[in-house]
């Protein structure tokens, strides 16, 4: 079992995920939500969305198990998002793969008309190959299985619960005392998301390894 930092001085994160009903990136279906304070996973929330369009792709039903049906009820991104955006203030965002999911965040804000957030995020598939570079795949799944970390795949919170749990790997994997030590660290660079735009999250250069002496 994987022991947390426990760091009391380490900044506060989130992990997220979305699943999206189509192929359309306004289309989120569900949003996981885990919170990381001093290290620790703390809480995990997972919140369907009813998407303005209620186009469910078979293919992307087949992948979540989310239908129309399971949503019908369920409030509009605006009404989540009110919810989770004061308590987003301030902590860097952590997602799997954060190309997808940061702008599935920008286009369905865009789409409502809502502001985008000022935060940092940091996409852990990045990190992950920098902690673990010799492992043949860095997908969340095969992570989790790396890692011990119990997963039910594609289901929006576990999937954000796990991610947040592979971020303090990593990051103890490399010897840090917390996730706010990354960017130093590491060199990645963090991905911004302002009012005014954006820019992607970057893996920097790997540090050079020693090469075997050969007598």
């Amino acid at each position: 079992m994987l022991l947390p930092l426990d760091n009391p001085n380490d900044g506060p994160a989130v992990a997220i995920d979305f699943e999206t009903a189509n192929e359309l990136r306004t289309s989120a279906c569900s949003i996981g939500v885990a919170w990381i304070d001093k290290g620790r996973v703390t809480a995990t929330e997972e919140h369907l969305i009813r998407p303005r369009e209620m186009r469910f792709n078979p293919f992307n039903s087949a992948i979540h198990g989310i239908r129309a049906d399971d949503v019908a009820d369920a409030p509009e991104f605006p009404a989540v998002w009110a919810r989770l955006r004061a308590r987003m203030e301030g902590r860097l965002i952590l997602a799997h793969n954060a190309s997808f999911d940061l702008s599935v965040l920008r286009h369905t804000l865009t789409d409502y008309g809502l502001d985008w957030p000022d935060c940092s995020y940091l996409c852990t598939v990045v990190l992950a190959r920098r902690a673990w570079p010799t492992l043949t795949a860095h997908k969340l799944n095969h992570l989790a299985d790396f890692l011990g970390i119990a997963l039910t795949h594609h289901q929006a919170g576990s999937d954000a619960e796990a991610c947040g749990r592979i971020a303090l790997a990593a990051a103890r994997e490399l010897g840090l005392g917390g996730l706010s030590e990354i960017a130093k660290a590491t060199g990645i660079t963090f991905g911004r998301l302002t009012a005014g735009g954006y820019s992607p999250c970057k893996g920097g250069k790997a540090p050079r390894r020693p090469r075997a002496v050969v007598a």
